[in-house]
């Protein structure tokens, strides 16, 4: 039987792009944002106890993207005491009841960050895949900025990000290089059907046409997808996107992520550019921006290490109001 198939990367790489053509495969029913193994792996202690499964449900029922889903909690507990009662086999039995509604015998799921839950994932899925998503970190921070107009924490914890994300994508593809492929977001765009060709060899499905059509994906592609840079002709892909930053960027923030993120950035070929200041710019780089988005970036490093020790519960504005059924 075929694995699960996993997006993972972080917000604005392409991961959305990804799931709307993986979505619109006639085998592949894929959820987006569940976050599951974010916010539920390992929060409510050992699922043995039906305490804890209860909790753990509970709090499943009433979050808003699992609602989405209308999951029959009744079977899930029917068929979670069947057998092992782990994290990976519940979270299993929510995404399959979503492929069964579909018809597709085969289930996905996109959600930001799970290269971070690549060791568990693996453990509980044998036979997963996962596909990490990467982009131009400039272009990236580029695209948030434009999106939400500013980012907490700035391009320190901007390139930390990448950094982070980036570098499990090395080490993850390193252990699992059967089962871990790393895709630029530049590659998808640039050639959409070659790049779907090879990911399908990869994750053992035969290439269907009508993936590029993403229509599987309703509120992706309804819109043309989610840039940040405007509406698009609906099931279009293109690469409009790449290099975007040029327009967005100051010369000081370009600077600023070449200078920290420059020898990953050339391992993935992320050529620099040239940055336009003058003595006096650089001065104030150095003197000025450099220390400040340092500091951001340790103290994106520093929240991020708390946040691995003490867990990422489900923020409260995406709990709904009433419990589903």
């Amino acid at each position: 039987m075929q694995g699960p198939v996993f997006v993972a990367g972080l917000e604005r790489t392409g991961t959305s792009l990804m799931y709307a053509v993986l979505a619109s495969h006639p085998r592949i029913a894929m959820t987006r944002r569940t976050n599951l193994w974010t916010h539920f792996y390992g929060q409510y202690g050992d699922l043995g106890d039906d305490a804890n499964l209860e909790r753990c449900l509970d709090t499943m029922m009433r979050y808003r993207r699992i609602v989405k889903l209308r999951p029959d909690r009744e079977r899930i507990c029917r068929e979670f005491r069947a057998g092992d009662r782990t994290y990976g086999r519940l979270f299993a039995l929510v995404c399959q009841q979503h492929a069964d509604r579909l018809g597709k015998p085969r289930w996905g799921d996109k959600s930001l960050n799970t290269e971070r839950y690549a060791c568990p994932i693996f453990r509980a899925y044998p036979d997963a895949r996962i596909l990490h998503m990467i982009r131009d970190p400039r272009d990236r921070y580029a695209s948030s900025l434009t999106r939400w107009q500013r980012r907490r924490g700035g391009i320190g914890a901007g390139t930390a990000e990448w950094l982070a994300s980036t570098r499990l994508a090395l080490a993850n593809a390193r252990d699992r290089p059967g089962a871990y492929r790393v895709i630029r977001y530049e590659t998808v765009v640039s050639a959409p059907e070659r790049t779907m060709r090879d990911v399908c060899d990869f994750i053992g499905e035969a290439f269907a046409p009508e993936m590029l059509s993403m229509q599987g994906a309703p509120e992706f592609s309804g819109r043309g997808s989610n840039s940040s840079y405007g509406e698009r002709t609906p099931g279009a892909i293109t690469a409009t996107s790449v290099g975007r930053f040029r327009d967005v960027l100051s010369p000081g923030q370009v600077a600023f992520v070449q200078t920290l993120a420059g020898d990953l950035m050339g391992q993935f070929g992320y050529a620099p550019d040239p940055v336009p200041l003058p003595a006096i710019g650089w001065a104030r780089f150095v003197v000025e921006t450099v220390p400040v988005e340092t500091s951001r970036m340790l103290a994106w490093r520093a929240r991020e290490a708390v946040r691995d020790r003490t867990g990422r519960p489900v923020p409260a504005y995406r709990m709904a109001e009433e419990v589903w059924p």
